[in-house]
């Protein structure tokens, strides 16, 4: 260990000290080779294309080569490792839809915009970054700054741009396989399972969770490369880890009270039974089947509960198909057709032990069961009928029941989607270009869950003796089985039971999601016109541009669906028209001092359909280079995030309803404080004294004076009124600053340093809230925030008739904008390649994070808070750690034939919110833990061997997580990140040591 400790000490330094962006893209691609004409140069944050533009903001980027040394099979393995980017591993919890989105600084990811060459990958309620195809893809920009004036609503925590690689041309064979081996040791969660009886994990070396990944792609210019072609078609599998594949997640820990005993989450669902009978003597007593088969029945007690988690998916099992292409025609200079399709279908289910389900599921008190069922013995049927034992007499019971040797149960997920791009591009005058395209993008998800039939139930369930085996009354006709809930055991491997009662009750609800975007954009080099600084070499750039979009949603489910879950069926959309122009004026080049200043700008004005307002945003960067080895750069964006098509119709539909009295009585009323009796009528009478606002606070809500505690005021016996909706939601508005500088040493060639400062402050921020967070609000601060909701009769009254649509007499409640989120930090990027002569090369990758500020304000009535130091829970979720960091380094022989890439992940420590002391993050005296109190911070090492056998072969082999170190146990894991396996699984890497071998083939 210590030559393995000396080494990583070694690396360290080197990457310290020679390190920079290797991720960091601060200039354009093709910089070194002047483009043709047909080639569009795509840099991230601006629609000015010039070859040699610096960008003002940090940018982040992910190669190509990068993704094959992590061995991803999935987008979003890549992604998660970035500091920048709050992980969410769409595969790796039970609560998933299967699509995956991207959330940076952890500010959610309807707050991401995500681009594919510029132009929006789909809708942002749809979207799937995983149908971008890792084979054609050149490079990933992750852009942490607001970019909404640029590329319009969503951008307000920043942009990922999938850059794709449109020159590829040969056939290319790339396949990897990737597997977990993880030695799994006892430890505290099998030591609380064992207490229940639970089945054990394997000790040893579990080797599991195969993933496959296989692609075709092909690619060729022709008629002098004109005419260019790209097409692809890739395969993905992965199969099912299990929770209780793992000693981790053997059971679901929960801890009930700070400090207490563990315990697992139990079921009543076991293959015991559960009886419970619910009339006669013994209504409301629980028990379960003796296991000794007798026929009789034991007390229901913990140590009879089933595991109800062991079977969920740890990692989903899912199977995907990619698919499309690329193609441009170049027919003059003044115009180059394009065209780009792409096509994903996506299958994942979540398993879940077979059952008998509760009674109370169909909204029922009990199954009915008559008294001479010929299941019952006669001490059973004694406990549940009582006097009818033996009779014909149908009574209440409740039944449940765990099956097993047959089929799971699944949560189904069918995710489709469909994307065509294209457009005319071209030169039509010196200096000046045009690109004039659109987007069309639908994604469609099925969702299909399966509930055992009722009726089948209920006829299996009614049983009669027939040339003495039980039968059922009703017959076989329709293949009915008959159900033996009275003993042990009796339904376990029987397959016609379970397809009897599951047949055809699987329902589906379909929600599709579609985008029409029509983008125009013009620009132009004003230096050709003579437009220029005296003091600069190259001219002002300027592009105007003109959007058109239109988001629609419609959901529908079928019949089983709705007899399962309700709901109705919904047909939403939202457009926008949108104007933007942006400017690129260097005022200084090549003079002392000014090696280059420059200062960008843009400004874009929309219009939503769904709002009566016009918006605006705007940006304003600035560059200067002193010298050509140091580059300060600074931006300010007012980027905003207009509400989803979903968030705009909750908004703008009207729902009325009533409030109960004990839930709220208008506070500018006078408040109960007693009763009386009356003594000539001998009733209880209720005393008044004064309102609980003061006359203040009343006025805020828009109560006359003279009205102030007039008993008119009062709420009806049925309720003040409430109303959702009926009003716009507006854009939320962030002010997004980054203040920076660039180091690249001539003393030191091939050395880049970057340190950015960013600040994303986000006002009215898009949420729900019911009357009561702006009631209680308004009563306690008088704020108008709070106040305004209050809409009053003329007479002050709060209550109208729901039916009449009233405009007044009511408090607002729904979908609004309300208050502020922040992200304060500091990104550190850094390169360095250094020659070895004749052994070969060096390079050093580095990207760092350091979080100042995350959190924000909630309310006007509620302190501020401030994550950023590492907590986790209560406001705080499962936010990024204070500092975390990716340091890669790669050897790679002179020839090229061998390299191998050492990379080194750290996430800082997080401490539960229970042990900040801050009162803001709900922190009180006497709630300060000694159990998982803390997570410690966590190092990965990964290392990459490639092989190139030959010119068109080349073979790589894989460890993440080389060490296999286990995952930070949690309990009431779920409560921070939706995992039942006892940690943040989107976070660690909570399935041990991932084992991958690839190789790629090209002609």
């Amino acid at each position: 260990m210590g030559t393995i400790n000396n080494l990583l000490i070694t690396t360290s330094c080197l990457a310290t000290l020679f390190a920079a962006p290797a991720m960091a893209q601060d200039v354009a691609p093709a910089e070194d080779n002047a483009p043709a004409a047909s080639d569009a140069i795509v840099v991230t944050g601006s629609r000015i294309s010039r070859p040699n533009l610096t960008a003002a903001a940090p940018i982040t980027s992910v190669t190509s080569e990068a993704i094959k040394l992590q061995a991803a099979v999935n987008i979003e393995d890549v992604l998660n490792r970035l500091p920048q980017v709050a992980p969410d591993s769409q595969q790796n919890y039970q609560d998933s839809d299967g699509r995956q989105r991207i959330k940076l600084r952890n500010l959610g990811f309807e707050r991401t915009l995500i681009l594919v060459d510029g132009k929006r990958l789909g809708t942002m309620n749809g979207l799937d970054a995983n149908m971008i195809p890792p084979t054609l893809l050149q490079r990933v920009d992750v852009l942490t700054g607001g970019a909404s004036a640029v590329y319009g609503s969503d951008a307000v925590a920043g942009v990922v741009n999938f850059v794709m690689d449109r020159n590829f041309e040969g056939v290319r064979i790339d396949g990897n396989y990737n597997f977990y081996a993880h030695e799994n040791k006892a430890g505290i969660v099998s030591q609380t399972a064992a207490a229940y009886g639970f089945a054990k994990p394997p000790l040893g070396m579990a080797v599991d969770g195969g993933r496959s990944d296989l692609s075709l792609t092909v690619g060729k210019k022709l008629f002098d490369d004109r005419l260019r072609v790209q097409a692809y078609v890739d395969w993905r599998q992965g199969a099912l880890v299990p929770n209780g594949a793992r000693e981790t997640s053997g059971c679901q820990l929960l801890q009930a009270v700070k400090d207490g005993p563990l315990t697992c989450s139990v079921s009543t669902y076991t293959k015991l039974g559960y009886i419970s009978p619910r009339s006669g003597p013994n209504s409301g007593s629980v028990y379960v089947n003796n296991p000794d088969g007798s026929r009789t029945f034991l007390p229901y007690a913990t140590g009879y509960a089933a595991n109800p988690f062991d079977g969920y998916s740890f990692q989903r099992r899912f199977n995907r198909w990619n698919a499309g292409g690329f193609t441009q025609f170049e027919i003059s200079e003044a115009a180059t057709v394009y065209a780009d399709g792409m096509w994903f279908r996506d299958k994942s289910s979540n398993p879940f032990p077979a059952r008998l389900y509760s009674a109370s599921v169909y909204g029922l008190s009990g199954f009915q069961v008559k008294c001479n069922n010929p299941f019952l013995s006669a001490s059973q049927a004694q406990i549940i009928c009582g006097s009818n034992a033996g009779s014909a007499t149908a009574v209440p019971v409740e039944l449940r029941y765990r099956m097993s040797g047959v089929p799971d149960l699944e949560d189904r997920y069918l995710n489709e989607g469909l994307r065509l791009s294209g457009g005319l591009r071209g030169k039509f005058a010196d200096g000046w270009s045009y690109d004039v395209g659109g987007v069309y993008a639908r994604n469609q998800q099925d969702i299909s869950w399966a509930l055992p039939n009722i009726d089948r139930i209920n006829r299996a369930l009614d049983s009669v003796l027939v040339n003495g085996k039980p039968a059922c009354a009703s017959g076989s006709s329709d293949g009915c089985v008959p159900l033996d809930p009275f003993s042990a055991f009796s339904a376990n491997n029987n397959t016609a039971l379970y397809n009897y009662l599951i047949q055809g009750t699987y329902g589906t609800q379909t929600t599709v999601n579609t985008l029409i975007n029509g983008l125009a954009t013009v620009q132009g080099d004003l230096g050709k016109m003579g437009i220029k600084s005296p003091f600069a070499e190259q001219g002002i750039a300027i592009a105007f541009s003109a959007e058109y979009r239109e988001d629609r949603l419609k959901s529908y489910a079928d019949a089983n669906w709705r007899s399962q879950n309700g709901g109705s069926d919904n047909a939403l959309s939202q457009n926008v028209w949108e104007g933007m122009t942006e400017i690129q004026a260097p005022i200084v080049e090549h003079k002392r001092f000014a090696e280059l200043l420059q200062f960008n700008g843009a400004f874009r004005v929309s219009k939503y359909s769904t709002n009566p307002d016009t918006f605006s945003t705007w940006k304003a960067e600035a560059v200067w280079s002193p010298v050509k080895d140091i580059t300060f750069r600074a931006s300010i964006n007012r980027a905003q995030r207009a509400p989803t098509v979903v968030e705009a119709s909750q908004g703008a539909r009207t729902d009325y309803g009533r409030i109960a009295p004990t839930a709220f009585e208008d506070f500018c009323a006078p408040t109960a404080i007693g009763t009386t009796t009356n003594p000539q009528t001998g009733q209880q009478v209720t005393i008044y004294g004064a309102p609980r606002a003061s006359r203040e606070v009343c006025r805020a809500t828009g109560l006359a004076d003279n009205l102030y505690g007039s008993a008119t005021l009062l709420c009806p016996a049925d309720g003040c009124t409430f109303r959702s909706g009926g009003f716009p939601v507006d854009p939320e508005t962030a002010y997004t600053k980054t203040f920076g500088v660039v180091l690249r040493p001539r003393f030191l060639p091939g050395l880049t340093l970057s340190a950015d400062r960013y600040m994303v402050d986000l006002n009215d921020s898009i949420g729900y809230n019911d009357q009561s967070y702006f009631s209680t609000g308004c009563l306690a601060t008088g704020n108008e925030f709070f106040c305004k909701m209050f809409v009053r009769n003329a007479d002050g009254t709060l209550s109208s008739t729901p039916a009449t649509n009233p405009a007044t007499g009511y408090i607002r409640q729904g979908t609004t904008n309300y208050y502020k989120s922040k992200a304060h930090g500091w990104d550190f990027q850094a390169q360095y390649a250094l020659g070895l002569g004749t052994i070969g090369r060096m390079d050093f990758d580095f990207g760092g994070s350091l979080a100042t500020l995350l959190g924000g304000q909630d309310s006007p009535i509620l302190a501020k808070y401030n994550c950023a130091k590492g907590y986790f829970g209560g406001p705080c979720g499962q936010l990024i750690p204070k500092w975390s960091h990716n340091l890669r380094s790669t050897y790679t022989t002179s020839n090229g034939v061998f390299s191998a890439s050492f990379n080194w992940r750290h996430t800082g420590p997080l401490t539960n919110v229970s042990n900040s002391g801050d009162p803001a993050l709900g922190w009180k005296p006497g709630d300060d833990r000694t159990t998982f109190a803390r997570i410690p911070a966590y190092d990965y090492f990964d290392l990459a061997l490639t092989f190139r056998v030959e010119k068109s072969l080349t073979f790589r082999v894989t460890a993440n997580n080389l060490l296999d170190k286990t995952p930070p146990i949690l309990a009431n894991s779920y409560n921070y990140g939706l995992s039942r396996s006892n940690t943040l699984s989107a976070r660690y890497d909570s399935l041990g040591r991932q084992v991958a071998v690839g190789a790629t083939l090209n002609f």
